[in-house]
C-alpha cells in the first residue's frame, strides 16, 4: 500500500473513531498532497509524498519557534502536535551516530577534498537520507567535515 493511500485509510479510521485532533491534521496533509498534484499535473509517489511530509514538519518546527518566542505557548503546543501526527508517516529518523558514519562514508566514496565539493557530497546523502535525517543538519555535519 503506497503512503498516499495509508494516510487516506487513517483519515477514515480517524472519522470512524471520532479523533477530531488527528483527523484535521491527516486532512492537512492530504490537501497538501492534493495540492501539489493539482499544480503539478502529477500523480504523487512516495517519495514525492515524504518531500511534503518533510516540508511541512519543518514549517511547523519554525512555527513553533516563532510562537514561543511570541510568548503563544498555546499555538506553539497545537504545532507540536501536529508534527508528531506527520511525523508518524515518515520513516524511522536517524540517529547522530548514523548520519556521522553517512557523512564520512559519502566524503571517502565521493573523494571530496574541500567545502566547493559539498554539493557533489550533499546529493548523493540527499538519496540515502531523504526523509530520514534533517538535510539541514546533515548539511552542517558536512561543512564541518569539509573545513
Amino acid at each position: 500500500m503506497s503512503l498516499k493511500a495509508t494516510i487516506i485509510e487513517d483519515m477514515k479510521s480517524a472519522m470512524k473513531a471520532g479523533d477530531k485532533d488527528r483527523l484535521k491534521v491527516v486532512r492537512l496533509i492530504l490537501a497538501a498532497i492534493k495540492q501539489v498534484e493539482v499544480d503539478q499535473r502529477i500523480e504523487m509517489d512516495d517519495s514525492a509524498v515524504l518531500g511534503v511530509l518533510e516540508k511541512m514538519v519543518k514549517q511547523r518546527r519554525d512555527s513553533v519557534e516563532q510562537f514561543r518566542k511570541g510568548g503563544r505557548d498555546d499555538l506553539a503546543d497545537n504545532e507540536v502536535a501536529e508534527i508528531s501526527v506527520i511525523e508518524a508517516y515518515l520513516p524511522e529518523q536517524l540517529s547522530d551516530a548514523e548520519i556521522d558514519a553517512l557523512v564520512a562514508a559519502t566524503i571517502a566514496a565521493t573523494g571530496a577534498q574541500n567545502i566547493r565539493d559539498m554539493g557533489k557530497v550533499m546529493a548523493a546523502i540527499k538519496g540515502k537520507a531523504a526523509g530520514r535525517a534533517d538535510m539541514g543538519a546533515v548539511s552542517a555535519k558536512v561543512k564541518a567535515n569539509l573545513a
